[in-house]
């Protein structure tokens, strides 16, 4: 049979869609709850429904995939279900945005049409994302993709609320909340993206009552002074002991308002005397709430002012502060203006400033959920890796707050809590109730609220599943393994699925949490799609592959730090590819007529290049499979690029090609073919995880090249690869290592002195030992290979002869003869002016680095690329010296 043809360029986009396909086809990456096998089970990270799937989604996505492919290939029974969030109010947010270009609102449509307006914007995008996650190659268990909208899903977020409520844990109370103008809803603390920026702090004079005195507050809100109710001072601030308890007028409002003392107050902020507006801040609620000052709400629900605010009614928040500020100057009140570093909280979404506003809510109470959760991650049932995410995990369970849960929004869970028309009774229940369980009125209806979007969310591991029923599915699956997932949703998501684990099912949701960096652009900069600076993964696919994209991410993002990517960066993973496709080409087509019937049985004796790599292979599998079970995932990544790039292709593919292309009538060596497909099939089986599209279609190739049928039908299900032990060899290694450093120090004083590529040296060596020689000598017929050697000689009392190059390793000294090789005159001359040229280049260099204005102004990546280039050049500069040195004395 003849060896399967295989195209000289790796062309991604003719594999990737036949192994997706076959794949599905194969039903590999379902996983029965009825299994014998040990279990690895992880749930997907919903992305939003209104995402396109960006970098951070691909190192996410990629990360899981080679966890769960690993363990599939090592005996486990692997569910990885994948899944979609409805992410209310950003969805909300993106339809309302659709209708207002066709000049609609959900207002003018109402809530039923509005709905049905998402679910079929949902419809779409949701398959999209879906779609995208197929592309990146995951092995997801698509059968049982979930959306947290889902009936059962829906099921599991009444049935917590409804459990909650009766245990008196879920409440309704007047807060101050985050509260968005735009979106027109509330938003938890964790919502929030905060800020500073360049504002000002006004000081406003406010007369004390019965006197012609002022008392001076600072505020970097003038606006709501409207709606103050108090002022407040410390009880040890001297300066106001006198004024406790009198009052002030308040400017504009002509409001009485009374001096009150509270240890909240900072005495070096501002004047030290505080304006209480208990509708509009946090703290100045709770100030209010002690010394029972009233609450005067001043805005509407989109950041107007209302009725309360006087002749302000109408106008904006913004355009209502210009407009107090002058009324003051003109009333000679403001007594001065200071520029300040304001502390700005915005939306989330759509990145308006949020107000603190009094408003109604549904709250969680959180305290006594808390505590296993704490306990859990205490005492080493859940790991962080890294470890200190931990710390960061438990500061906020140790000072956690009530969570509220309602949201002024139409797209998502409505609040299961129903009122009778009638009585006002309020009910809580699954479902409508139909009638009143008070009166036995009939005209009911629901809560206008629906449900934070974390709310089923932090149900996921376990409504994914089939919970609140009895399933196969829960009983095998959950608890799942490990989360994957980025720092920012500690809070917002992790912490809150330990704390419903415990709460309903009475187990964690996982046993590791994995947090991985943050994919940043080359600047440093977060990507996002405000900044636009972002890069899209399915641009590379298109370009590179998937396989390239994957790599890149894994390979270049250690583990738990934030990595810098551009565009340029994925030419490592197309690099990559094409190395193993090269590689794994030139094997292939080299096993013409070769047949094994057991591949893994090596033949002995062998050559030392067979031996060698053989326990280099031993040593790298081993170490491969710890990181992969310790979640060290780029390190394992990076151990197998080093091993295919270099000891396989550089070294062992180079030492044995002579004996792979016969000549003068000679076989090809089949103990070398053997064992090139014995490393080359348990490469692939280990690259697999990482690139599973290439390594899939070698991997077929491979076994066709012999004839034989593959293990499995593919390589998704094969097994790993295990190496007996017995194929280590360290000394093998540490001479090898010697040989390669010998070869290497050869090939640098050939193009150092530009020597002709096609002529052979001379080439001395003078080892510090026997044991040296012998590793030479044994390794010979590899040193003229590779260094291009002719004559070849090994003495310990080798002089130094005239006009020869030389270099100094560990155990050897190595002299080339360079007459007759190059012409010494010319190549004085091309060294010296390559040294005056690179010199001048590292003059200029290191002036630029010197100048102040250069290192204090520019940009941090430009000065650190400055940097890289001075170093750079000293290097060069060294080593031009260097035989410059030697060669000026001939």
């Amino acid at each position: 049979m003849a060896t399967k043809e295989i195209s000289k360029r790796f062309q991604p986009e003719l594999i990737e869609n036949k192994w997706r396909k076959n794949w599905e086809e194969g039903g590999y990456f379902k996983a029965d709850p009825q299994t014998t096998k040990r279990i690895c089970s992880i749930v997907i990270p919903p992305p939003n429904v209104t995402d396109v799937l960006h970098l951070g989604h691909a190192l996410n996505n990629s990360l899981q995939d080679m966890m769960v492919r690993f363990y599939r290939m090592n005996g486990y029974e692997t569910e990885w279900l994948p899944g979609i969030d409805h992410a209310g109010i950003a969805t909300q947010v993106v339809v309302e945005k659709q209708l207002a270009r066709e000049g609609n609102s959900r207002q003018k449509l109402g809530r039923d049409k509005f709905l049905e307006r998402v679910w079929e914007w949902k419809r779409r995008n949701g398959a999209n994302i879906i779609g995208q996650l197929k592309m990146m190659g995951c092995s997801c268990d698509w059968d049982r993709t979930r959306f947290t909208m889902d009936a059962q899903l829906s099921k599991a977020v009444y049935e917590v609320f409804v459990h909650l409520y009766k245990k008196g844990l879920i409440y309704r109370g007047k807060y101050i909340v985050n509260w968005c103008p735009r979106c027109r809803t509330s938003l938890s603390d964790d919502e929030l993206e905060r800020n500073e920026k360049n504002g000002k702090l006004w000081f406003i004079k406010y007369k004390i009552k019965s006197s012609n005195s002022f008392l001076t507050i600072a505020t970097t809100r003038p606006e709501t002074m409207l709606g103050d109710t108090g002022v407040a001072v410390n009880p040890n601030d001297e300066r106001f002991k006198d004024l406790i308890g009198k009052s002030v007028i308040l400017p504009i409002m002509d409001r009485e308002l009374v001096v009150v003392a509270d240890d909240y107050v900072d005495p070096k902020f501002g004047t030290g005397a505080l304006k209480v507006t208990p509708a509009h801040d946090a703290n100045d609620f709770e100030i209010g709430s002690r010394h029972n000052l009233e609450r005067i709400n001043i805005l509407n629900q989109d950041g107007t002012l209302n009725e309360n605010a006087g002749k302000f009614k109408g106008m904006d928040r913004y355009e209502a502060r210009k407009k107090i500020v002058a009324e003051l100057e003109k009333m000679g009140q403001l007594e001065r203006i200071e520029d300040y570093m304001v502390p700005i909280a915005e939306c989330y979404r759509c990145h308006t400033d949020i107000e603190p506003y009094l408003s109604e809510q549904w709250f969680v109470k959180m305290s006594a959920l808390a505590k296993p959760a704490l306990q859990a991650v205490e005492n080493g049932t859940i790991r962080f890796i890294p470890e200190h995410w931990s710390k960061t995990y438990l500061h906020w369970m140790n000072n956690i707050r009530d969570w509220c849960i309602s949201r002024q929004l139409w797209w998502g869970h409505r609040i299961p809590v129903y009122y009778c028309d009638s009585c006002g009774k309020e009910m809580v229940a699954h479902e409508n109730p139909g009638h009143c369980s008070g009166c036995g009125g009939s005209e009911i209806h629901q809560d206008e609220d629906v449900l934070d979007t974390w709310f089923s969310s932090w149900l996921w591991p376990f409504s994914t599943f089939g919970w609140p029923d009895d399933t196969l599915e829960l009983k095998a699956f959950y608890p799942t393994k490990a989360l994957f997932t980025a720092s920012e949703i500690i809070f917002l998501w992790v912490a809150r699925m330990v704390m419903a684990g415990y709460e309903f099912i009475g187990k964690p949701p996982f046993e590791q949490v994995l947090i991985h960096g943050t994919v940043r652009d080359s600047k440093g900069v977060k990507m996002s799609k405000s900044l636009g600076n972002g890069i899209d993964p399915l641009e590379i696919i298109g370009t590179y592959g998937t396989d390239a994209l994957r790599s890149t991410l894994l390979l270049l993002t250690s583990e738990g730090q934030d990595q810098f990517i551009s565009k340029d960066s994925f030419e490592l993973g197309r690099n990559y590819a094409n190395k193993i496709w090269n590689a794994g080409r030139l094997a292939i087509m080299n096993m013409e007529e070769f047949r094994l019937k057991d591949p893994h049985s090596i033949p002995k004796p062998l050559d030392a290049a067979d031996d060698w790599i053989l326990s280099r292979f031993a040593g790298i599998t081993a170490s491969a499979k710890r990181c992969f079970t310790e979640y060290r995932f780029n390190t394992a990544a990076k151990i197998l690029y080093e091993f295919f790039w270099r000891d396989f292709c550089d070294w062992y593919l180079e030492m044995i090609k002579p004996r792979l292309y016969a000549k003068n009538g000679d076989t090809p060596d089949d103990n070398a073919r053997h064992v090139l497909f014995y490393i080359l099939d348990g490469t692939l089986r280990m690259q697999h995880p990482l690139m599973p599209f290439i390594t899939e279609e070698l991997w077929e190739a491979l076994y066709e090249a012999i004839d034989l049928k593959p293990p499995q039908p593919s390589l998704s299900v094969a097994p790993w690869i295990d190496v007996p032990e017995s194929f280590l060899n360290k000394e093998l290694e540490e001479e090898m290592s010697a040989v390669q450093e010998l070869i290497g120090a050869i090939r640098n004083i050939r193009s150092e002195m530009n020597v002709p590529p096609g002529k052979p040296a001379d080439v001395l060596i003078k080892p510090s030992d026997d044991k040296i020689a012998d590793w030479i000598r044994r390794s010979s017929n590899y040193i003229k290979l590779l260094g291009k050697v002719g004559g070849l000689t090994i003495d310990k009392s080798t002089a130094k002869p005239y006009q020869s190059a030389s270099r100094v390793i560990k155990g050897a000294e190595i002299f080339i003869p360079l007459a007759g090789l190059i012409d010494i005159e010319l190549e004085r001359d091309r060294l010296q002016k390559e040294f005056e040229r690179v010199k001048m280049l590292f003059d200029k260099s290191s002036k630029k680095l010197e100048n102040d204005d250069f290192v204090g102004k520019a940009p941090a990546d430009i000065i650190n690329k400055e940097r890289e280039k001075n170093r750079d050049y000293q290097e060069r500069l060294e080593k031009l010296s260097m035989n410059l040195e030697e060669i000026v004395g001939w």
